[in-house]
């Protein structure tokens, strides 16, 4: 029986969401929160996975000692708790949860807005102190006011549409969406300076990167409309703020609302803890029993996949694929891996050009993942690390690999879609085309010679010249030595010409053996391949 695989989940989630690991069979999960770092690091090297919340931090010594890890995975968005280049050039696939806890976050935002608005939690401590000064809690309404979203992303375009429905007019920030496309939202798209200068609110909805860092800092501040209330329930570190704390104490600022900061928790002596006008929640964004739950079965899902040797929906280090786009690719993935192991076995031992050529309407597709899996194929039993979709790029460059993509949107051949894989071995080039058949990877042809069969198991290849009794020969040899042929199949240019012989064997062929069918007559050469 195969070993368990093993599972860590080291910050409280949903058992609900968490359900389908643990009813996955030959996985392992446990569940140890408030781990100490060096306790993590210690107990990390027997797991093949670990899901984490925002309170673990996943630092490359951690990353370093899971010698086992697979796959580091994120109940929620931000994955500024990993590292990420480490997890990437240790092969470690790292997923998280983008859609989960859109909603959620989304709600807040819209709560915290209404909070400024009416001055809601200030309203509440007055009243719970034994107060009734009705006239200190003069609040705006939101109807007719100006939103100014600094992010276009999945939470922004949910929090526009609430914003729209409160009677709000909505101005967006952000370089990578067109005009069309905050148009058809019934969003204006400008700059950052200008959104600023025209917005009653100001909402964030950006991820915190060198570029984002101090977004909105003193000058922009400076820049902003009197009176402007600044909202935050995306990352901390996005907003500088001391100077946000001095622009709501002169009153430039009427107020704001956050959820993140710089440094979490909260230190209890910030300046932003002192000023009546600033809200202050403890990242809450994501804290609903449904979005808990839905983050939770995200990630356990994206888990399973990869360690079922599946694509996960959302790799921060990989290739990312609309669902649909994955379904239709999975098969050719699998086919590419399989190919890319076929090629190194038949002598492509060398690394230099790699040429992948897809056709038919899978060239219509993102071949990431496609052309990773090549290049897992190619390295997977050659470098010392483990090779996987994450790690493929890095490891091909670094040997000096030059993987060429090329498209055929017209279909050359009789295949409704076709993968071809050449590569240049020193003197030697190899060429090697694959489909999917009845819902199997095949290998269709080597070189220009064409031979159907099944791209798995064991198979003897043969180049030979077409002579009777060849075949009856071959088969003979495997017989004496108690080998069963589970298929065979033949590729010529004509009759009596050259022509290459697949075998499948239940088995692999000794060298012995090997050895006595490359003497045959007419045998050129002879590759034992396992897929």
């Amino acid at each position: 029986m195969n070993q368990p695989y093993k599972v860590l989940v080291s910050d409280a989630m949903s058992d609900a969401g968490l359900a389908p690991l643990q009813a996955a069979p030959n996985i392992e999960v446990d569940v140890l929160t408030g781990l100490p770092p060096e306790k993590l690091q210690e107990i990390i090297p027997d797991y093949d996975a670990l899901l984490v919340r925002s309170a673990t931090r996943v630092t490359a010594d951690v990353i370093q000692a899971g010698k086992r890890l697979r796959v580091i995975a994120r109940a929620g968005v931000g994955v500024d708790n990993i590292d990420v280049d480490a997890a990437t050039q240790a092969g470690i696939i790292v997923v998280n949860a983008p859609t989960g806890n859109v909603v959620a976050a989304a709600e807040h935002t819209i709560a915290m807005l209404m909070a400024l608005a009416r001055l809601i939690p200030q309203a509440d401590a007055h009243v719970r102190s034994g107060q009734w000064k009705r006239n200190q809690f003069m609040g705006v309404e939101v109807r007719d006011k100006v939103l100014g979203t600094v992010g276009l992303g999945r939470v922004a375009q949910e929090v526009v549409r609430r914003a729209q429905g409160l009677g709000m007019s909505v101005l967006a920030f952000d370089p990578y969406v067109t005009a069309e496309y905050a148009h058809q939202r019934g969003v204006e798209l400008v700059d950052l300076d200008s959104l600023v200068s025209r917005a009653d609110f100001i909402t964030l909805h950006v991820p915190l990167t060198a570029q984002t860092r101090n977004l909105i800092d003193r000058e922009r501040l400076e820049r902003a409309k009197p009176g402007v209330r600044i909202i935050n329930v995306a990352r901390g570190g996005v907003i500088d703020e001391a100077a946000l704390v001095a622009a709501v104490a002169s009153g430039h600022v009427a107020g704001a609302a956050l959820d993140v900061f710089e440094e979490e928790p909260l230190a209890p002596d910030s300046p932003l803890r002192s000023h009546p006008n600033i809200v202050l929640t403890p990242h809450l964004g994501g804290s609903t029993i449904e979005a808990q739950e839905k983050v939770a079965e995200d990630v356990a899902l994206q888990v399973l996949d990869v360690l079922n040797d599946r694509p996960a929906r959302y790799a921060v280090n990989a290739p990312i694929i609309p669902p649909k786009d994955l379904e239709f690719l999975i098969p050719f993935i699998d086919l590419a891996e399989r190919m890319g192991r076929f090629i190194r076995q038949l002598g492509a031992q060398g690394m230099g050009d790699v040429e992948l050529t897809a056709e038919g309407e899978l060239a219509e597709y993102d071949l990431g993942y496609i052309r990773a899996a090549v290049i897992k194929g190619m390295l997977a039993d050659v470098v010392s690390v483990r090779v996987n979709l994450v790690n493929a790029g890095l490891l091909a460059e670094k040997r000096g690999m030059n993987l060429i993509e090329r498209r055929k949107h017209q279909r050359q051949f009789a295949y409704e879609n076709l993968l071809t894989l050449r590569a240049t071995s020193g003197s030697e080039r190899w060429t090697v085309r694959g489909a999917i058949m009845r819902g199997e990877p095949h290998i269709v042809a080597i070189n220009d010679l064409w031979v159907d069969f099944p791209a798995s198991g064991h198979v003897l290849l043969a180049l030979h010249n077409d002579r009777p009794g060849i075949i009856g020969g071959v088969g003979t040899i495997l017989g004496s030595a108690d080998v069963n042929i589970s298929f065979m199949h033949v590729g010529r240019r004509a009759p009596r010409s050259e022509a290459i012989m697949a075998l499948g064997t239940d088995e692999p062929t000794t060298p012995d053996l090997q050895r006595k069918i490359s003497s045959m007559e007419n045998i050129h050469w002879l590759k034992a391949i396992t897929l």
